[in-house]
């Protein structure tokens, strides 16, 4: 199915919300912005994702990064909900909106729907997808996951780390990094930039092929 993908803007839609009526840019703003849905309110993956997206949510605001919420049911479940995922993780609290869209009309401009889980009225509800969305207002990251699949908040936390190192510096994160890890320097970037621009400097493997593309350094 086509739809929103990585490389492209996010709709400017106009939602409502548990903290009332937003448009998708100006809530991004000058940062980032992580838009996830969830197939519906009081149901368990989507009460655990939510409770653990809460916990993550001072993290993900150090990072400069803001969280949007949606559901297909309206605000007035929302905010019932709202006590059932604190109840369910103490000490968490549910600080940023989420959105309505009882006729299903948002998932499908945002890419969001799930070809298999319907309503009892036979109506598609949303995947558990999940957009990273940045200053320019343009999908960085996509994460689509099916029904029984709940998020790892942990992945999307590195996630955010990899795009920002890489938006600030030439480098990409290899397999399985971490924040904090080496990062390798991008191909494009020569041997002569490469002292330049990461004095620190940086590690060449010695590979069969004798080619010195694999560069690691820290930054």
């Amino acid at each position: 199915m086509p739809g929103l993908t990585i490389g492209d803007t996010i709709p400017d839609l106009e939602l409502d919300t548990t903290h009332g009526r937003i448009r998708i840019h100006d809530y991004v703003g000058n940062g980032y912005a992580i838009v996830f849905s969830h197939p519906a309110d009081f149901t368990p993956v989507c009460t655990t994702e939510m409770a653990a997206m809460a916990g993550y949510a001072a993290k993900f605001e150090n990072r400069g990064v803001k969280l949007l919420g949606i559901s297909c049911d309206d605000v007035n479940s929302h905010k019932e909900w709202i006590k059932d995922i604190e109840a369910y993780k103490p000490g968490c609290r549910v600080t940023f909106p989420i959105a309505a869209d009882p006729k299903k009309e948002v998932i499908k401009q945002l890419n969001m729907v799930d070809p298999d889980e319907k309503d009892q009225n036979g109506q598609n509800l949303p995947s558990r997808t999940l957009h990273l969305v940045g200053p320019d207002k343009k999908v960085k990251v996509s994460f689509l996951y099916p029904a029984p699949v709940g998020r790892n908040t942990d992945e999307v936390l590195r996630v955010v780390d990899s795009i920002q190192k890489a938006s600030q510096h030439r480098v990409a994160t290899p397999a399985n990094w971490k924040a904090g890890d080496a990062v390798v320097i991008l191909p494009s970037v020569s041997n002569e930039e490469v002292q330049k621009l990461f004095p620190g400097g940086f590690e060449v493997k010695d590979l069969p092929s004798g080619k010195d593309y694999l560069r690691f350094t820290k930054v």
